[in-house]
């Protein structure tokens, strides 16, 4: 019999360019997701695994955003994170921004607090703070004074990331973590002006997002990038739905920002409630921002195929992953050369010396024996 020869997939239109609101051009329509690594040293500062990491993932890809840098030590929530709480912090900023940019990519840092879901083994105080204190005790209710500080502290943690040479940064409102826990009716019963209603729940998400912006317009850097991540729904009978997501979009996009990240299980997946349900959430966010700014789809992309169907929606200006990146270090390139034959899906141990990955993160990539395990 004959032998059929492979024939390549064309995903060129994921290479093409696309030039952000500000003027800045992003070489393709890649991105690498904000992966949390575990891995720096106890003080936040690159380690060997994380610098391994780093030089071994990303390459080819238009942007890069590093993942969950603290803003204050009282909202670490992981083993070990990167920091900008001081200038000591910058020469690991520093140093992770050369990395990346010798990847050919440009470097986005995510500026993180976890709030109520802080792990107290990791605070000066042993205690996590939140918008409201948590019903079993175990987290406090931040006072006026200390959110007028935290604001203030993702401006600050804004500006060492400009000064370390980062392109931007990309301000965490996505998941169960410090800005959603004041939009959602489930971690924020507060009583004053930063909560009851859905304006007053929006009012330190969006107070943190405009002091950010302050910072640039303050240094004068038109092209310093500002993005902000966002998870469209959560479960739970009082958790956010779309009709907050969406008032939340229309007021972000009235602000000068570059991008809106949208991080969910599935990119295609429909609205579950709050909205039209016949509609997926990517094409309502999209519709709600009118072109005023790109967007990045992130949820269960893997190979150039889902990158394509993704773009090809009309709903996102880039597609980020996050898993395949870890899986498969040389992944920008075979999505060039179309070669979704070769992507892998799940982590084979004959070949763990080949993914640069530390210890830490394998239970985070699926294996042949089930899904991603969360450490």
């Amino acid at each position: 019999m004959k032998k059929v020869p492979f024939m390549a997939n064309d995903y060129s239109n994921l290479f093409l360019p696309y030039t952000l609101n500000n003027g800045v051009t992003v070489p393709n329509r890649l991105a690498v997701a904000p992966l949390t690594l575990y891995c720096q040293n106890p003080d936040g500062t690159v380690s060997d695994d994380e610098r391994d990491f780093l030089k071994h993932h990303g390459e080819g890809f238009g942007l890069y955003v590093t993942g969950a840098t603290l803003v204050d030590a009282g909202g670490q929530s992981f083993y070990r994170q990167a920091r900008a709480l001081s200038e000591a912090d910058l020469p690991s900023l520093r140093e992770r921004v050369e990395i990346v940019r010798s990847l050919g990519a440009i470097p986005i840092a995510q500026l993180f607090h976890g709030g109520i879901l802080a792990n107290p083994d990791f605070l000066p105080d042993r205690q996590p703070r939140g918008p409201s204190a948590t019903p079993d005790g175990k987290a406090s209710e931040l006072t006026e004074a200390e959110i007028e500080s935290l604001i203030q502290k993702f401006a600050y943690a804004a500006e060492l990331c400009m000064k370390a040479g980062y392109a931007g940064v990309e301000v965490h409102g996505a998941g169960p973590f410090l800005l959603p826990q004041f939009v959602s009716e489930a971690t924020n019963r507060r009583t004053d002006r930063w909560g009851g209603s859905l304006e007053n729940r929006l009012r330190f998400p969006l107070a943190v997002l405009d002091t950010v912006i302050d910072v640039k317009k303050k240094a004068g850097q038109k092209d310093f990038i500002i993005g902000y991540r966002i998870t469209p729904e959560q479960p739970g009978e009082k958790g956010i739905t779309m009709k907050e997501t969406l008032a939340a979009v229309s007021e972000i996009v009235k602000r000068p920002i570059q991008y809106l990240h949208v991080s969910q299980q599935n990119f295609f997946h429909a609205v579950r409630r709050g909205a039209d349900t016949s509609k997926s959430r990517m094409e309502l966010i999209h519709e709600a921002l009118a072109g005023r700014t790109a967007v990045i789809g992130a949820g269960e992309l893997v190979t150039g195929a889902d990158f394509e169907r993704a773009v090809s929606s009309g709903w996102t200006e880039f597609a980020a992953a996050g898993q395949s990146v870890m899986l498969n270090p040389d992944l920008a390139r075979l999505v060039r050369e179309g070669r979704d034959d070769l992507i892998d899906r799940f982590r084979d141990e004959s070949k763990n010396d080949s993914y640069h990955l530390p210890k830490v993160l394998w239970p985070w990539v699926p294996d042949k024996d089930g899904p991603a395990k969360l450490p």
